[in-house]
């Protein structure tokens, strides 16, 4: 795996205070950064440009998973032939992705899972069992975290589990992608600093995810 062949993918609203330090740790690993400014009102595009990213820009805020989605199709299509994605908010590591890179010789994606810890807010954590529990029962996959972002995939797999999800259900979309192709996978565990425990996934976004895997479990059948 060569790192020229090997680039990050990075969605960001309003994340101008990590947006930088992110970018250039990753950049030690991968050979571009792409950074997708979600519609941001702060510095995050100005920033991510300065600290040697690819920045592509959406006018308005149309949610991650169409960032992600935008940054991966422009990755696709200039070349990448491994991508990395991770989040903009200094929650993950990018000393992790050698690590990803390393599962992904073997596999078609390679997921990560926060440690268990106190300071996992307890609805993310009670969360994260109730998806992962619905991810094994509805597609047969077993996750210990289905909602942790930082996921590495090849060309190859990102064109058989490129999601419709706008919001954050693109997350557990993909995952029942990856049941329906039955794709290779693998799982690694990472350390994740909880900046914002508000952030993320919440209760209610929980509920319509569940539902969401249900719905196309049940009505896209062999669609997906």
């Amino acid at each position: 795996m060569k790192i020229k062949e090997i680039w990050a993918v990075i969605p960001a609203y309003n994340e101008e205070r990590n947006i930088a330090s992110i970018i250039k740790k990753a950049k030690k690993y991968v050979g571009n950064v792409v950074l997708v400014d979600d519609g941001s009102r702060d510095k995050s595009a100005k920033y991510g440009k300065v600290a040697g990213a690819i920045v592509l820009r959406h006018i308005v805020n149309l949610g991650k998973g169409s960032a992600l989605k935008t940054g991966c199709d422009f990755a696709v299509k200039n070349g990448a032939k491994f991508i990395i994605v991770l989040d903009a908010d200094a929650q993950h590591n990018p000393d992790d992705i050698p690590r990803l890179g390393e599962k992904l010789e073997n596999n078609d994606i390679v997921f990560s899972y926060r440690k268990l810890s106190g300071k996992m807010p307890l609805v993310l954590r009670f969360g994260n069992w109730f998806i992962s529990s619905a991810a094994k029962f509805l597609y047969g996959i077993n996750l210990k975290d289905t909602q942790c972002g930082f996921r590495a995939f090849t060309k190859e797999a990102y064109k058989k589990i490129r999601w419709n999800a706008s919001d954050y259900s693109m997350e557990s979309e993909m995952i029942s992608r990856v049941g329906k192709q039955r794709l290779k996978y693998a799982q690694i565990p990472i350390e994740t600093i909880y900046s914002d425990k508000y952030k993320g996934t919440t209760v209610i976004d929980g509920i319509k995810i569940v539902l969401n895997m249900l719905w196309w479990k049940l009505a896209n059948g062999n669609k997906l």
